[in-house]
């Protein structure tokens, strides 16, 4: 009788246990989740400027077409980007292609002059500060997630309820790491 009485409460601190971990692993999965839509707030804010940044010195560049047509086709892909690696990628594609606008913009002094131009420039400097922290919370809450994941005993719960592994946030080419440059 004893016997079971101990055996009861090894079970139920078991459970206790149990409980516990899946519970750490939602909260987890969640602030991933919350993290993730923090960094996708920051980058629609930055596809919207987008526009209005290629509106402006299209209208001292005219014959500059391709580089245009680069930014708005690599602002296109990261909007319709599925993934988290599919939106690295994307990302790494805008940001080369505004890297060219603003090279555009180095030879007409006079667009580099003008409020409007220059307003733009300030916000999307901001974006990307905000982005590059966003990206950074992102991918700590992930690292902790999955670290959760891979230590025992909470790997034997996560992979019992089907918890998976997230990616990170990443930008694969060197020369791309950073915020776009943007030069007053």
């Amino acid at each position: 009788m004893g016997a079971l009485i101990v055996l009861l409460i090894i079970i139920g601190l078991l459970v206790l246990i149990a409980i516990g971990i899946y519970n750490s692993l939602v909260v987890l999965r969640n602030r991933c989740d919350n993290a993730w839509a923090q960094v996708d707030v920051q980058l629609r804010r930055r596809y919207d400027l987008i526009p209005n940044l290629v509106e402006t010195v299209k209208g001292y560049a005219k014959h500059e077409r391709e580089v245009f047509e680069k930014v708005t086709e690599a602002r296109a892909k990261a909007i319709n980007a599925q993934t988290v690696k599919e939106q690295g990628q994307a990302e790494n594609l805008l940001t080369g292609a505004l890297k060219s606008l603003f090279a555009v913009v180095e030879n007409y002094p006079e667009l580099k002059a003008n409020q409007n131009f220059l307003m733009l420039q300030e916000e999307l400097a901001g974006t990307e500060s905000k982005i590059a922290f966003a990206r950074q919370f992102y991918n700590d809450t992930v690292m902790k997630f999955n670290m959760k994941q891979q230590v025992f005993p909470s790997n034997i719960i996560a992979s019992l309820f089907g918890f998976k592994e997230r990616d990170y946030f990443e930008i694969a080419e060197p020369e791309a790491r950073g915020p776009v440059k943007v030069s007053f």
